[in-house]
């Protein structure tokens, strides 16, 4: 089983700004959501924790982990998606939407390209799921991130915009995916 938890809020959540490789900490609230996941997955059999390295994935995966000693790997691979030239705007100030949009494939100035990102996870997901078929994983990343495996496990990537498809977990929102049971359509 994969679990999937995107980290606890920011202030930059909250403040609607573009957040990928900036290494914004949890601001109270996030610190609270991540306890109160802690408390939700404690009853929850977890062999690993696969987390980014970014300092609030971190502190999440820290404070799930807390008392019950699984291993935590950081993983470079589940790092947010580079919002190059975007990091740190409202999403209002530019197309938040065609950035989103797998099909569009639009190309950027620095901000990581949609298609290059969903490779990078794809290519991790494939990874842990042959490496770690018989246990099971929490991964501890990002909204963005949560994309792209809703997508895999899921077995298609939507038309629309991937924001608006309900694919993106809020902040310390668990999912759940059954790796025997993948359809993988790239």
């Amino acid at each position: 089983m994969i679990y999937i938890t995107r980290h606890g809020q920011t202030n930059w959540n909250v403040q609607k700004k573009v957040m990928g490789r900036c290494d914004e900490p949890l601001n109270e609230t996030g610190l609270s959501q991540a306890e109160e996941t802690r408390n939700n997955l404690m009853n929850t059999d977890i062999d690993l924790i696969i987390c980014s390295p970014l300092k609030r994935a971190r502190q999440t995966a820290e404070i799930i982990n807390r008392d019950r000693n699984i291993p935590i790997i950081y993983d470079e691979r589940i790092i947010e998606r580079d919002f190059g030239e975007f990091e740190g705007m409202e999403t209002k100030n530019f197309d938040f939407h065609g950035y989103w949009n797998y099909y569009k494939n639009m190309q950027f100035e620095s901000a990581e390209n949609i298609q290059v990102f969903f490779k990078r996870v794809y290519d991790f997901l494939e990874d842990i799921t042959e490496k770690y078929k018989d246990k099971n994983v929490l991964l501890v990343a990002h909204g963005g991130i949560s994309i792209p495996v809703a997508c895999f496990f899921n077995g298609n990537i939507p038309e629309e915009s991937l924001v608006d498809a309900g694919l993106v977990l809020g902040n310390c929102q668990v999912a759940s995916y059954t790796v025997n049971n993948k359809k993988i359509n790239k």
